[in-house]
């Protein structure tokens, strides 16, 4: 019989139940990844803690008498590898602080077995997981690496390090003055290995801050002798007006006489200065500055600011030469 069911396709009879079943039950299953990466994390953690009182065990029977006397460095050695371990596994826990002090340790330990880069290695790898954490720990931690890598003459790495530390300053610190001795070190390492180019982002840093703090002369000597590098190669030339300019902003924040003839100087040192933008603009600046030209000053930095967007240091300069003007309309009135 054609109605028999026992006749039809036996898959025609699977088709009504996803009328009747909701699939979608099927769903909850990835749900549990979450819950299983805190049970992961948590399980990484409580490993990584019986790793560290493994290593400290090796370590106390490396130093026992007769643990010296029978394999006491490669107990120490175990130990090393052990505390990194655990660190590792801290990190994936995101417990910041425990790895950077598993990393710390493992330092500490391959200073005593004089494996000095393996201890700077280990010091880095604290200072950065320290960073997410704890920043003054961080900066310890990358500054004993520092004291490591210039003992064994490693300076670019050192000066590598040092920024590292300026920019924890910077951000996390906000302690402006360290972070400029930081990068003010930087520069120094990277002119003594010829490393001029490294050597003078690290210096624009600090032209940069000490303008900001109104540390004038300082400012002027890094932007000119920047400038003045830059003009002399094929690849760096473009940049430097922009160093010129700066230099002869910081001039006119000190003195206007000063600013006129700072921008003379670089003309003659550097004659494509005089057709820039930002060499036209300077001298618009000092004519509407000798007139007392609140207005004539405010167009000609509007105007330029259509074509070359006006950064935030920029923007302080040319308020701060601004105010100056308005002062000594005030004190006529």
């Amino acid at each position: 019989m054609s109605g028999d069911v026992t006749n039809q396709n036996p898959l025609l009879l699977l088709a009504p139940i996803s009328k009747f079943v909701d699939f979608s039950i099927f769903s909850f299953f990835p749900q549990h990844k979450s819950s299983d990466t805190k049970m992961d994390n948590s399980g990484k953690d409580k490993e990584a803690t019986a790793l560290v009182a493994e290593a400290e065990k090796k370590m106390k029977s490396s130093q026992s008498f007769f643990g010296a006397m029978f394999g006491g460095s490669s107990k120490m050695e175990e130990a090393c590898d052990m505390y990194v371990r655990a660190a590792n596994m801290y990190k994936m826990a995101k417990n910041w602080c425990a790895a950077g002090n598993a990393f710390s340790q493992a330092a500490r330990l391959h200073l005593q077995m004089q494996s000095k880069h393996d201890a700077a290695t280990n010091f880095i790898d604290a200072g950065n997981a320290f960073k997410k954490a704890d920043p003054q720990e961080a900066i310890n931690c990358l500054n004993r690496a520092i004291e490591i890598y210039t003992d064994m003459g490693r300076f670019t790495i050192a000066a590598k390090h040092h920024i590292t530390i300026a920019e924890i300053y910077e951000t996390e610190m906000v302690d402006i003055d360290k972070a400029i001795a930081h990068y003010e070190q930087a520069a120094d390492y990277y002119k003594g290995e010829e490393s001029t180019s490294s050597a003078n982002k690290c210096l624009l840093k600090v032209a940069t801050y000490a303008a900001q703090l109104e540390q004038y002369p300082k400012a002027i000597e890094i932007y000119e002798q920047v400038g003045t590098h830059a003009m002399d190669s094929t690849l760096l030339k473009y940049s430097a007006k922009d160093h010129f300019f700066k230099a002869a902003l910081c001039h006119f924040c000190v003195d206007m006489l000063n600013a006129k003839l700072a921008v003379q100087k670089y003309e003659e040192m550097f004659p494509a200065f005089s057709d820039s933008r930002e060499c036209k603009l300077v001298k618009k600046l000092l004519d509407a500055y000798e007139e007392q030209n609140v207005d004539a000053y405010t167009d000609s930095v509007k105007e330029f600011d259509t074509i070359s967007r006006l950064d935030q240091w920029l923007t302080t300069m040319l308020l701060r030469i601004k105010k100056t003007i308005q002062d000594e309309e005030s004190d006529l009135r």
